[in-house]
Order: structure tokens, then sequence, then C-alpha cells
């Protein structure tokens, strides 16, 4: 594995590849979903009358916040109660995940398992402020305690999937949070990319049919 100090930062022909690459399949993926977005906005506008999508700032690329969107999965008002669920936190490190989260409504537990919330995050592909693969998209106060290593991380866009992402339910630990990042910096290619977004829709696919079965 490479050192982090020296992740390898797209060139400009390979970053003009990326890029091309989130613009053109992210507006492809956006348009084979707006019957699910559209779906799935309705039920959580029915479900309690709260605001369909939730905004939350996180930490782009070279350090540039930028506002993140989702559905909303929790009850108006969840993020103010973290701190009551804090003996409950299932990550180590600056992480944090309850499994069983009582702020999460009904509709939301259905998107969570199948990651459909993070739908509206092709926007944020389109737009560029973030990529299909990348690392996970952090919050200003996870930064604030990341080790000076794991900053490189700023050198790239995050991403709505990457290897953390995939492996997260698996090995939730930051110890691993901080290796797959760090491995997918140092040893980024197209080819990556390409067999990440694969075994992402493998996944989705696979916890879909598996909730209809239910």
């Amino acid at each position: 594995m490479r050192a982090w100090h020296t992740a390898r930062v797209p060139g400009r022909r390979r970053g003009f590849s990326k890029r091309a690459i989130d613009l053109c399949l992210g507006a492809v993926c956006l348009a084979a979903a707006t019957p699910a977005l559209i779906a799935i906005a309705i039920a959580i506008k029915l479900e309690d009358r709260g605001p369909v999508l939730f905004r939350q700032l996180r930490v782009g690329r070279d350090g540039v916040p930028f506002q993140l969107w989702k559905f909303r999965t929790m009850f108006v008002g969840a993020e103010h109660r973290q701190a009551e669920l804090a003996a409950l936190n299932e990550r180590d490190g600056p992480l944090f995940k309850v499994a069983n989260d009582p702020r999460v409504t009904s509709i939301g537990r259905f998107l969570r398992r199948t990651n459909l919330d993070e739908l509206p995050q092709l926007f944020n592909v389109v737009a560029g402020s973030m990529s299909l693969v990348g690392p996970r998209p952090a919050l200003p106060a996870e930064v604030a305690s990341f080790p000076d290593q794991l900053r490189s991380r700023e050198r790239v866009k995050p991403g709505i999937t990457g290897p953390w992402q995939l492996q997260a339910g698996d090995d939730p630990s930051f110890d691993s949070y901080r290796r797959l990042d760090a491995d997918y910096i140092a040893n980024w290619s197209v080819a990556m990319d390409v067999r990440i977004i694969a075994a992402t829709i493998s996944q989705a696919v696979r916890r879909v049919l598996a909730r209809s079965d239910h």
C-alpha cells in the first residue's frame, strides 16, 4: 500500500476522465431513477408531512464544505438528539451510527437498508461537488478529529459509493475507514471506479430484493 502522504491524485487527463464518467453516468442514473425519486418523495411526505430532502454540510475536495442531499429518513429535528444516543454508538473514533436508531421513520428504515436514501446525491455528482466513487463525505466535526494523514482524502472528491461504503457493514471500525480510504486514494484508476460502481449496483439490487421478500 502506498503511504498516505503519497496519495495518487488524478492528473489532468485522468481527472477529466473521472469527471466525464461522473457527469455522463450520473445524468443517466438520475434520469433512470426519476420514477423512484418521485415515489420515494411522495411516501416521505405522506408519512409525516415533513420535508422530503435532508441537507447536511460535508467536507469536500480541498477541504471546501458543500451541502450534501439525501432523502430525509429521520423525524424533523432528529440531528439535535444525537447526544442522547451517544452510549448506543456502534462505530469507533469520530464516526457515529446506531442500528436501531429511534429517530428513524418507518419509510426511513427501508430507505437506509436499501441505500435508496442516497439517490439525491446524484444531483451533487452532476453539480460537481461529489463523485460517483470516492471517500465517504465526512462531517466537519469528524474532520476536525481526523489525524493529519487522513486529510489526504480531501485531495479527491467524496463519493456516493466507495470501498468503505461497500464494506462498512462488515467492518465498521475507524481503522478500516482509514485503511480503505487510503488504499483508494493511493491506487485510484478508472477501472477501479467501474468495479466499485458495478459492485454497488449489485449490492443495492440484492438489498432491494431482500426487502421485497419480507
